[in-house]
This record gives C-alpha cells, sequence and structure tokens, in this order.
C-alpha cells in the first residue's frame, strides 16, 4: 500500500521536506546565535558604561584601533574646540527618529594631538548641499566627557563613503580621513560626547546605547526548530491519509460493486436449436 510514495509527486514531495528539515534548522541557529551576541552585547555595554572614566590618551592614540573592548568606555578631554575644521555627519537620526546630522568637533588636546568629538545630533539644512546652522561650541578649555567609540567604516556600518559632498559634509566619522584634511595627528576613534550639556539643549547628545532588551531572536529560533520538527510529522500524517484514502477506494471498488457484468452459460439452460 506504500508503492505511491515512488510516485513522482510524491518523490517531489520528500525532496522538499528533506530540504526543509535542515534549513529551518539552520535559520534556528543562525538566530539563536543572534540572541548570544546581543546578550554579550548588552553585558559589554552595561560593563564598558559602568568603568570609570580615564583620560582618553590613555585608551587611544593615532592610528590606533579601538578595540572591542573598549567600546562605550567613560573617558575624558580636555582642550580646545577647533571649530574651523568642524564637519557634519550626513544621514543621522536623532531619538525620536528624525532624520538631520551628526556634528563632529575636533578638540586639540594640551600636547596639540586631536581628539574627534561626536557634539550631538542637529537637524539637517532645507536642502543637501547646504551647511546646517550649528550651535557654537565652547570656547576656551573645556573638559569634554563621553563615550569612547571606534572609526566607523562602511563595511562595518553599512554606511556608503559618498565621494564629492559638499564642503565640510561627511558619510563617516573616521579619524584617518580626518587627519588627513586637518593636517594634524587625530586619535583612533572618537569620542561621543555626554557633557557637559550644551546650552539651550542643542545639539542633543547622543542617548546611552540600549543594552536591556534582547529583541526576539530567540523566540524566532525556537520557531524554526519547531517547524522543523513539523515538517516529518505532517509528511507522516499526508501519508497515512493517502493510505487509508487508497485503502478506503480499493475497498469500495471491490465489495461494493453489484453492477451486473455479462452472464454466465449454464449448460443446463441451453436448449437444442431444432434443425431445419
Amino acid at each position: 500500500m506504500y508503492r505511491f510514495l515512488l510516485s513522482r509527486q510524491w518523490v517531489i514531495l520528500t525532496l522538499i521536506a528533506l530540504v526543509l528539515v535542515p534549513t529551518m534548522i539552520e535559520l534556528g541557529f543562525w538566530q539563536f546565535h543572534r540572541h548570544e551576541r546581543r546578550v554579550a552585547q548588552n553585558a559589554l555595554i552595561a560593563d564598558s558604561i559602568a568603568a570609570k572614566p580615564v583620560p582618553v590618551e590613555e585608551l587611544t592614540s593615532p592610528g590606533h584601533t579601538v578595540p572591542r573592548s573598549d567600546y562605550w568606555r567613560p573617558v575624558t578631554a580636555t582642550g580646545t574646540f577647533d571649530t574651523a575644521h568642524e564637519v557634519v555627519v550626513r544621514r543621522r537620526t536623532s531619538s525620536d527618529e528624525r532624520v538631520g546630522v551628526h556634528i563632529l568637533s575636533p578638540l586639540v588636546l594640551r600636547d596639540g594631538r586631536t581628539v574627534l568629538v561626536n557634539r550631538g545630533w542637529i537637524p539637517a539644512a532645507a536642502d543637501q548641499h547646504s551647511y546646517p546652522q550649528v550651535p557654537p561650541a565652547p570656547k576656551g578649555e573645556v573638559t569634554v566627557s563621553g563615550r569612547l567609540k571606534a572609526d566607523e567604516t562602511t563595511g562595518a556600518s553599512g554606511i556608503k563613503d559618498l565621494k564629492g559632498l559638499p564642503d565640510r559634509q561627511v558619510m563617516l566619522i573616521n579619524s584617518k580621513q580626518q587627519a588627513e584634511l586637518i593636517g594634524r595627528e587625530v586619535l583612533g576613534g572618537y569620542l561621543e560626547q555626554t557633557g557637559p550639556e550644551p546650552a539651550g539643549d542643542t545639539p542633543e547628545l547622543i542617548p546611552e546605547p540600549d543594552h536591556t532588551s534582547i529583541g526576539a531572536h530567540m523566540a524566532y529560533a525556537v520557531q524554526w526548530w519547531l517547524f522543523a520538527a513539523g515538517v516529518p510529522v505532517g509528511w507522516v500524517i499526508l501519508v497515512r491519509r493517502e493510505k487509508h484514502d487508497r485503502q478506503t477506494s480499493a475497498s469500495s471498488g471491490t465489495e461494493g460493486d453489484d453492477t451486473p457484468g455479462t452472464p454466465e452459460t449454464d449448460p443446463e439452460a441451453i436448449q437444442a436449436t431444432p434443425s431445419l
């Protein structure tokens, strides 16, 4: 009764099931690994933010690549803002998802080196070719506190580094690019300002990164694994149903068939045909 499994339709259905099961299992592990990475990142952010602030020079230097273990570490920097080389970073969103720009201001330290400071978010200009109204940076020597961040790259951020932009507008926050523009040594990475609070609440400081939400990745992983378990169960149910339907069809075709056929010839009922 299971010979029907060799039919073209059932062979295709079985092959599809065999492909779906490992695919769904793999998708489940993909979501599970995303969950693990999210948990690990939340722990890293929480530990980094809780660390004691240190001078930025202790964690980075010109040409230095900020390691992941130092992301979001509280740092301080004392110097004077170089507003002549200030730029804005395009296509950045505020805490309420409005599109605007970030203000990137070089801070010249006492030793002559420079650290980039992301002073926060402001609305973009009316058109993309104009430079927005940037709130002035504090004058004189100032001590800035903030979170240390790594240089942005297209590969890591997914932001395309467009060329031919208007003057003093960039797509990425990158210390090497700014060092070429400024003509001065720039510390690797940049400082995401948390203090002092700007006058008039503008620019809008970058909020602390979320490190409490773990997302729905674990739920998605469980769903994929349940789907993977459901495929063979569904296949067995379909096979049993097909078998039952075939048995029912065969039974009704033999026992319930009372249609008269060609009558058999009874020798005793044959009468001799009189010869003429």
